[in-house]
């Protein structure tokens, strides 16, 4: 599934030229972005060295948001980093324990019952969705719209955490999953309210995309800006929908099936230049390819428990092993690598999180764009700093 139908041709001589390093001596503007920048969403800080306006080298800063939640991991119970995992992207909290709780399962051999199975699919895809949408919204206020992009974003999102509230009481931090199934289970209301928030959701797409897609400003802005050659994005190790806007077609959903992701039919969307307005619409037809997997998947959601009958919750002490767990989560391939000695708390806990590692090529897409350009480029990445300074 491409984007290239979505998109107008660009004229010839639009691609910028390379950066070219200063003739002389002392003729670079060096400009510190941050850390407390609007643009930079949060606590981060880019050093950026210009000619003129011309962008010749970067540097991402991270650190100031440094939490220690891989160290304090080990030294608490495995369920008791459950609620942390909550505030690595803090907009994807249901992810987060989704990730969490699949290395956890794969390092102790806990099965998981379809009814729960089907309750995480539908919940990481609402939270795709959200994600998705704010990001968007997000871009497009750094482009400099006055903010009605992000309001029907944040519009449709209040309808998602109202759900996510419901059921789990807290709106983002929702602590949700546990080893083995799910802490609660879903009322008949809240499928039925589920269901109609989903079936709105087709028509505020089409809104959203009516109101963006064809914008003459978002094209010249985006198009051909902060391209990523596919090649770069993989040796990189870039995951979500950086990789696959630069058509790279890899979904973890597809790669892995974890879960029961391979019960659903479903289509990888692909960009075809890496720039931009290509990860602009891979995200919006991601959307629209969550919205059908909802549909199917509050369909066919099985009776039955939510939680494995020998899942233990006291007392849990894995045998010694290693394990990685990993999902697609919206920015990408979030993953937890655990190693167990047997006693009650993890000896190793790592993340792999997408917002850190799909940040290191900022620079390449940046070289040879203007200091205005950067602020977009930045903003197509989809960072959350919960996630890169863990």
């Amino acid at each position: 599934m491409s984007v290239a139908e979505t998109r107008t041709e660009r004229s010839a001589g639009w691609n910028r030229p390379p950066a070219v390093e200063p003739e002389g001596e002392g003729e670079l503007l060096e400009v510190a972005m941050g850390p407390h920048h609007p643009s930079t969403h949060g606590v981060f800080r880019m050093d950026v060295s210009l000619d003129g306006e011309r962008v010749v080298r970067l540097k991402p800063v991270f650190g100031y948001l440094h939490r220690n939640h891989e160290k304090i991991a080990e030294g608490v119970a495995y369920l008791a980093s459950m609620p942390y995992t909550d505030r690595l992207d803090y907009f994807c909290s249901l992810t987060n324990n989704w990730a969490y709780a699949l290395a956890v399962e794969k390092l102790a051999g806990q099965e998981v019952p379809a009814r729960a199975e089907y309750i995480r699919v539908i919940l990481a895809e609402l939270t795709r969705i959200q994600n998705h949408a704010s990001t968007i919204g997000f871009l497009l206020q750094e482009m400099g719209a006055s903010g009605t992009p992000l309001m029907y974003a944040f519009r449709e999102r209040e309808k998602i955490l109202d759900l996510f509230e419901s059921l789990t009481g807290s709106r983002m931090m929702c602590n949700y999953m546990r080893f083995g199934g799910c802490r609660v289970d879903l009322s008949s209301a809240w499928i039925e309210a589920t269901k109609k928030v989903v079936a709105g959701l087709p028509a505020f797409v089409d809104e959203f995309e009516a109101l963006l897609t064809g914008n003459e400003i978002l094209m010249a802005r985006c198009q051909g800006v902060g391209v990523l050659k596919p090649d770069l994005a993989v040796n990189a190790g870039i995951s979500g929908p950086m990789l696959r806007a630069s058509g790279v077609n890899y979904d973890l959903r597809k790669v892995d099936h974890y879960g029961i992701y391979d019960r659903f039919q479903f289509r990888v969307p692909l960009g075809d230049h890496g720039d931009i307005y290509d990860r602009y619409m891979v995200r919006v037809l991601e959307m629209r390819e969550s919205i059908g997997i909802l549909n199917q998947a509050l369909q066919d959601i099985p009776l039955g428990p939510i939680m494995d009958a020998k899942a233990k919750l006291r007392g849990f002490r894995p045998k010694p092993g290693e394990a990685y767990g990993r999902i697609e989560a919206p920015k990408g391939e979030l993953g937890f690598y655990l190693i167990s000695d047997g006693g009650p708390n993890p000896y190793r806990y790592r993340v792999r999180p997408p917002s850190l590692i799909n940040l290191t090529v900022l620079e390449d897409m940046c070289l040879g764009h203007n200091v205005a350009d950067v602020v977009l480029i930045f903003g197509s990445v989809d960072i959350v700093l919960g996630e890169v300074d863990r």
